[in-house]
């Protein structure tokens, strides 16, 4: 009976302690997230001032390609190989 009340309190403190990592790193994203979001807003108003200083080289840089798209497949497309 004593090794189920040692096992039942040892996982209890896991517990507790996974929760408190958990709100640990939750907190960690929300500030990483705002911190992304705020640089994101900063190299437009930067890329905005390289603009309008001088244009001809900011129109000479060439533009990030876009991500491909996924295109869809539908299912019956798709040969079975057995």
């Amino acid at each position: 009976m004593t090794l189920l009340w040692l096992l039942t309190g040892t996982a209890v403190l896991v517990a507790l302690v996974a929760v408190a990592k958990a709100r640990r790193l939750a907190k960690r994203l929300d500030r990483l997230t705002e911190s992304y979001w705020e640089l994101r807003y900063e190299h437009g108003q930067l890329r905005a001032r390289v603009n309008r200083l001088d244009p001809d080289v900011a129109a000479a840089a060439p533009e990030p390609a876009p991500a491909s798209p996924t295109h869809f497949v539908p299912l019956s497309s798709l040969k079975r190989q057995g």
